[in-house]
């Protein structure tokens, strides 16, 4: 009988002719992390068990927020060095925990506890959490924390 696998879904990120380059950015920055393949054309690279291919595909695309990456935080730390190491070399904020890095690509820096926060019953506090993120840049958990118990 025949193995059926189960699909896995690769993102697929087009850079102009700097994929490397973005790789070695990534890997450098995510401790789980490997480059499966490097090659001129198309490579492979894993960030925290996911796996990516990259393509120096020429100027034709660009990236746009219509599509971001989203990395869930745990603590203040971990926001702070991923927002920090995201936009080294030319990367930009955006807002509501939103960067862009210095490829294009865009990148949500998000608490883990936002969406509790943010799914509480309580309608008065996950809209007092909704408006305190709104004024962001970098998300700040303590502040939103404070605007949730308010």
């Amino acid at each position: 009988m025949a193995k059926v696998s189960t699909p896995r879904i690769t993102p697929f990120l087009w850079f102009d002719k700097n994929a490397e380059e973005a790789i070695k950015f990534y890997t450098a920055i995510f401790k789980n992390s490997k480059v499966i393949q490097l090659h001129p054309m198309v490579s492979t690279f894993e960030l925290e068990g996911q796996r990516f291919m990259a393509l120096n595909g020429g100027p034709q695309f660009i990236f746009t927020e219509a599509i971001s990456l989203f990395v869930t935080c745990d603590t203040q730390e971990e926001i702070d060095y991923y927002w920090a190491n995201l936009l080294t070399g030319g990367g930009r904020e955006v807002q509501c925990g939103w960067l862009k890095d210095k490829f294009g690509l865009s990148w949500q820096i998000v608490p883990a506890i936002l969406g509790e926060l943010m799914s509480d019953p309580d309608h008065t506090k996950s809209e007092r959490v909704m408006q305190a993120m709104l004024k962001m840049i970098k998300l700040d958990i303590q502040v939103l924390k404070q605007a949730y118990e308010k």
